[in-house]
């Protein structure tokens, strides 16, 4: 055999060296992996290490629960004072108080015997109370003291001595029967003849019919006054007034259209408006002085006033011509562009405008009143200024929701009566709204203030619902509607009603989210554990 086939042969494994390093060739994936290190499984927890990790837990949820807590729900909390709500309610449904107006009149009868004067008392009362169809408004008649003493009339006032007079009937011999009532004093003159006087065994009179139908004439746009403004509150049914004519409601719905809202105190202001240089000043100070201050005066217990006076140059009143149409004054009157001074210590202002001018109003006349503002005069010469005071004078009461027929006097305490009614409704309206806005925001704060301002309400409305007709009963009317106002308009409260839940939603998530999740996660992660742990031990 040659060289090279030895070596051939010599090349060639034998069987036995192809099956040795075959299997160890298969066995060594088996040998790499069995040399592999297994993962170690980290050392069981000491029950030391678990109880510490369950304190760190609980003393996180022991400070959320036992300080965060309460401290978050002591500074979230929304105080609600108490409210009288079923005494608000009363008020507001007129079930708290009946509203009735007891006009005491004296009859002075220096002409008559003691027993004829009663029994003409007796029956004129009978007539009036025949023709009366509204209860809360009640005329009582009375001798003066110079007649009879008030134990010797059975129509004595009762233990109202302290009531003010609404008027004084004098009867007076004479040849015709009239009633003369005087401009300045509520005083009534009413003129009888001889064969008017009744006997005593009569139970009716002229003389007391025809007292009775002119005492009705003199109250009867009071009583319509009144018994609108029960009307339209929210009285019961069975104490509302029967209903009044269509024309009679169109005028009193007009009559509030055009008063001012009731103050202590009004501002006055009179303003010269010219189109030109001249005149550059008027003599306004004599003239408040003689024709403006005596009527002030007489307001006096029902308002106080201050004034200033204005010369302003105003060129343009928005119109041509010498005739101002109907439909001309909305351009004539531009209180926008009127350069009027504004309300002083946030009292109502009442303007007066005397513009220099030959215009007229079509139809006549050379005035306007304006609803809720006051009023202009043009005058073409203001030398003398005591028509336009005179006009203003008017204008002034009709603004100020007196009533248009009647002496002075009379009207002034008309006025008395009835904004004493109007500021009693309408704080009582205001309580029963606070208590119906309370019980559909139960969210909302009640600060004290506002509960303070309640109870006051409440106490000056009883003082003003037994005071009805006199000063002292417009006076505590005035506070209980202040009080009532104030009360519901509350800052603080008013805020909150317009703070809805989903905006507290939207504030609180940011901060619980990231503080509570990972405190919640933790529990359940404690508790699985504690279940794995539990059933190890099994």
């Amino acid at each position: 055999m040659s060289a090279s086939s030895q070596a051939l042969v010599a090349s060639e494994p034998g069987p036995d060296i192809y099956d040795e390093n075959t299997k160890q060739n298969e066995d060594a994936p088996a040998n790499a992996v069995s040399a592999a290190p297994k993962r170690k499984e980290p050392p069981p927890e000491s029950s030391e290490s678990i109880r510490q990790r369950g304190y760190v837990i609980l003393s996180f949820w022991a400070i959320i629960l036992i300080i965060g807590l309460p401290i978050w729900w002591k500074t979230t909390a929304i105080y609600r004072a108490r409210l009288p709500l079923d005494q608000m309610m009363d008020w507001a449904d007129g079930r708290a108080c009946r509203p009735v107006f007891p006009l005491r009149i004296s009859i002075e009868v220096d002409s008559l015997q003691d027993h004829e004067a009663q029994h003409l008392l007796r029956t004129t009362q009978h007539a009036l109370d025949d023709l009366n169809d509204f209860s809360a408004h009640h005329l009582r008649l009375e001798l003066s003291p110079s007649n009879a003493s008030t134990a010797a009339t059975g129509l004595s006032t009762g233990g109202v001595e302290n009531e003010e007079l609404a008027l004084v009937i004098r009867l007076l011999p004479g040849i015709t029967t009239k009633a003369d009532l005087q401009s300045y004093a509520p005083i009534l003159d009413i003129y009888y003849t001889p064969n008017q006087i009744p006997s005593s065994s009569s139970s009716s009179s002229s003389l007391g019919n025809y007292i009775a139908n002119t005492l009705r004439g003199m109250f009867a746009e009071e009583q319509a006054m009144i018994a609108y403004l029960l009307s339209t509150s929210s009285a019961p049914p069975e104490r509302s007034p029967k209903a009044l004519a269509p024309e009679v409601a169109e005028s009193l719905a007009k009559w509030t259209t055009r008063s001012m809202k009731y103050s202590r105190t009004y501002h006055l202001t009179f303003s010269l408006f010219t189109p030109t240089a001249t005149p550059s000043s008027w003599d306004i100070e004599a003239a408040l002085e003689e024709h403006m201050k005596p009527l002030l005066e007489s307001f006096s217990s029902i308002s106080n006033f201050t004034i200033d006076t204005q010369v302003q140059l105003y060129a343009t009143p928005g119109v041509s011509g010498d005739i101002l149409k109907k439909e001309d004054l909305s351009g004539f009157i531009n209180a926008a562009e009127w350069p009027l001074s504004p309300s002083i210590g946030g009292a109502p202002t009442i303007n007066f405008i005397v513009y220099v001018g030959d215009m007229e109003v079509e139809g006549g006349g050379k005035s306007w009143l304006i609803p809720q503002w006051g009023g202009v005069v043009i005058q073409s010469d203001i030398s003398d200024l005591r028509p336009a005071m005179l006009i203003f004078s008017n204008q002034l009461i009709s603004l100020l929701g007196a009533p248009e027929s009647g002496s002075l006097p009379l009207r002034l305490m008309t006025l008395v009566r009835v904004r004493s009614a109007g500021l009693l409704l309408k704080a009582s309206g205001t309580m029963g709204s606070l208590a119906r806005l309370t019980l559909a925001l139960p969210s909302i704060s009640i600060p004290r203030s506002v509960a303070e301002g309640v109870y006051t309400t409440i106490e000056h409305l009883r003082k003003a619902c037994d005071g009805l007709g006199g000063q002292e009963g417009l006076e505590n009317a005035r506070i209980a509607e202040e009080a009532a106002e104030k009360a519901f308009f509350e800052k603080s409260m008013v805020g909150q009603v317009y703070f809805p839940d989903e905006h507290k939603l939207a504030v609180y998530m940011p901060l619980l989210g990231p503080v509570g999740v990972p405190l919640v996660m933790t529990v359940l992660k404690e508790a699985r554990a504690w279940r794995k742990r539990r059933r190890g031990g099994r």
